[in-house]
């Protein structure tokens, strides 16, 4: 008898729970209808992938340098580059650049498709590039079902791949440094970019592409020289990405340390 009794007043708690669950919390219902615990709720509960567009939370970091960062114990980007710690939260970079300082542009979307028993699924590939101007540059790409998602979390993965890119003189050292320090060289797939220092005024010599990429960079005038199929223009983007980071790969005399000679 206790058993039964057990039994129906837990049948009860569920028939409650499921009435209070109506308005949308793990169910597909629209409003009072809510289905079961599988759905998408668009209720003012819905605790599953609901649309309702919340406040923004504020940054919890869940890594050791997001928590520093948000302490101000670092107090500029190029600490993290000298120590080649990796950026795991993009809310570090947006930390560092003030809003409107970091601009970002879609480069490509192009869409995909993979065959499956139901038939084909379609999705976009988004390529996008951010940029301060000033020396520091981020390519990142994202694929998903939807064009919006897409630049979304293109724009997240360009800001983890931000680098700095060193910019020097060709000639004397007049003004501020305007071009690449020296010859660099970059490779993806069959496409093969180099870089070349140019005078004063040259400009970027190069396709549209590239001078978008050494813009963003804060390169002002530079030659550039392709081989391979560069007409792929996401191998493109990555070779002159690949050229901008071995901008600080070279240890030239200027950097050496300075040699205290002891008698």
């Amino acid at each position: 008898f206790w058993l039964k009794e057990a039994q129906a007043s837990s049948f009860a708690k569920i028939i409650c729970l499921l009435a209070t669950m109506g308005e949308g919390g793990f169910g597909k219902g629209k409003g009072d209808a809510g289905k079961g615990f599988k759905g998408k709720g668009k209720g003012k509960k819905g605790k599953g992938k609901g649309k309702g567009k919340g406040e923004e939370k504020e940054w919890q970091p869940m890594t050791k340098l997001g928590r520093l960062v948000k302490e101000s114990k670092i107090e500029s980007i190029e600490e993290i580059y000298l120590h080649s710690l990796p950026i795991k939260e993009y809310q570090i970079i947006d930390m560092f650049f003030q809003p409107g300082t970091l601009k970002d542009e879609v480069m490509k979307i192009h869409p995909v498709q993979k065959m499956t028993s139901a038939g084909q699924t379609n999705r976009f590939v988004c390529f996008v590039l951010v940029g301060d101007m000033q020396g520091h540059i981020g390519l990142g790409s994202k694929m998903s079902k939807e064009v919006a998602t897409a630049i979304r979390g293109g724009i997240i993965a360009a800001k983890l791949a931000l680098i700095p890119v060193r910019r020097g003189y060709w000639g004397s050292k007049l003004g501020s440094p305007h071009t690449t320090p020296m010859k660099v060289h970059g490779k993806c797939g069959s496409v093969r970019v180099r870089l070349v220092p140019a005078p004063r005024g040259t400009g970027i010599v190069g396709s549209p592409v590239m001078k978008k990429m050494l813009g963003f960079a804060g390169v002002a005038d530079a030659f550039s020289a392709t081989c391979g199929h560069s007409r792929t223009t996401e191998n493109f983007m990555k070779a002159t990405f690949e050229a901008l980071r071995a901008t600080y790969a070279y240890l030239t005399p200027d950097l050496w340390k300075e040699t205290k000679f002891v008698k």
